[in-house]
């Protein structure tokens, strides 16, 4: 039986997704943190570390990756995933944590940009691009699949033998996300000049350029860390959340379930919202962050299924503003123009930790993530007042021309 090159892009995609979110440290290690003795701040410290090695190889890693194979960037990386929680489980410390999140930080970077344009260039080339946003929505709640089956496992097998073997089943599934990465279909070809230096600091420049010149593209760029960085970065403090309604702590990954199922929902949703306009996504902003406000601020275990709710959007919203982002790129440094706009996420995320850190440590965790509504609900009156004005153009130049004789 032949297997059809769009079905073969979207298996690998999709199995690729569950695997490398298929994590069962996910659910736990922030609570590894705290058990090893680490404070709020150095949690968020390390967080931001994170998400500071992110910032400074993003773009050269994305330029790269318009240079070279994008399929080798995306195996390599799960192999630097696995060297990282190999030293969080062999020697649990703040120092092996913030090695681990470098070497994750690392693999963020690689895989930025590099998937997307891979995919995006792949369906386009089988002339499908307009199922990019459906795809990716499929894929995102892939990978929340495996992030709910990790989590529903993680508490079993933590019962069994604890961080350690929790940390070995994590770097097992690192690789075998490298493994199913190579299966990735890729045609087109490397950049001859890619060895040379001059190889990605082309696409880099043909990148900005584009940038700079098209103001479509610039306001997507400015969208996807806009909708995606603070919902991204309270990922790391659900269990904290959870476990300050005062369940269990061996429920705390039950719970947790729930809010990705939300997530999941978002990203399966994707393909049907692709019609909606400014005014449809602003109420999709505005709507989850007036559930993460209500949910949070219920400080119950009902209240997390507010939560669920919001984090349902927020993940509907990160793929509308991707595809958006991708439809705009019109020249040949797809890579680096997303690597860009993970660039924008990752500084932004990096003030949501500090800014977490100081809320969190004077209030709580409840607080913290009520508070988080605010920007959401400054995103949305931005885009609705963008579509007011573009309302208002439009009808400008309509009556323009009616009046002209």
């Amino acid at each position: 039986m032949t297997i059809s090159p769009a079905r073969r892009l979207t298996a690998t995609l999709y199995g690729y997704a569950f695997l490398d979110d298929f994590v069962l440290l996910y659910p736990v290690y922030a609570l590894l943190f705290a058990d090893s003795g680490l404070t709020v701040w150095q949690i968020s410290s390390l967080f931001a570390l994170w998400s500071v090695t992110g910032v400074l190889l993003e773009i050269p890693s994305g330029a790269w990756a318009d240079a070279v194979s994008r399929r080798l960037l995306l195996w390599v990386g799960p192999l630097l995933t696995a060297a990282g929680f190999t030293l969080w489980v062999l020697v649990p410390s703040y120092w092996a944590f913030a090695l681990g999140f470098v070497l994750w930080g690392i693999k963020g970077a690689l895989g930025s940009g590099a998937l997307e344009a891979l995919v995006y260039e792949e369906l386009d080339r089988l002339g499908a691009a307009g199922r990019y946003g459906r795809v990716m929505g499929r894929a995102r709640a892939a990978g929340l699949v495996g992030v709910m089956a990790a989590m529903g496992l993680a508490g079993p097998v933590f019962a069994f033998g604890g961080y350690s073997v929790v940390g070995v089943a994590s770097v097992l599934a690192c690789l075998l996300t490298a493994v199913v990465a190579t299966r990735f279909p890729e045609h087109r070809a490397a950049d001859s000049g890619a060895t040379s230096g001059e190889g990605w600091v082309r696409p880099l420049r043909a990148g900005l350029a584009e940038a700079r010149g098209d103001r479509s593209v610039r306001a997507a760029l400015l969208l996807v860390p806009a909708v995606t960085a603070v919902w991204g970065a309270l990922d790391e403090y659900t269990p904290l959340l959870v476990r300050d309604t005062g369940v269990a702590e061996n429920a705390v990954s039950h719970w947790l379930l729930l809010i990705w199922a939300g997530a999941t929902v978002g990203g399966l949703l994707a393909g049907p919202a692709q019609r909606l306009g400014r005014g449809g996504f602003a109420g999709i902003l505005a709507g989850s962050a007036l559930a993460l406000a209500a949910g949070a601020g219920a400080r119950t275990p009902v209240g997390i299924g507010l939560v669920a709710l919001a984090f349902c959007g927020f993940q509907l919203a990160s793929v509308l503003a991707d595809a958006r982002l991708q439809e705009s790129i019109a020249g040949t440094g797809r890579a680096t123009l997303t690597s860009v706009a993970g660039v924008g996420t990752d500084l932004a995320t990096v003030a949501v930790f500090g800014a977490y850190a100081v809320v969190g440590s004077a209030t709580s965790h409840a607080t913290a993530f009520a508070l988080s509504a605010v920007p959401y609900l400054l995103v949305a009156l931005t885009v609705a007042a963008g579509r007011r004005g573009t309302a208002g153009r439009s009808a400008a130049r309509t009556s323009d021309a009616t009046a002209r004789p």
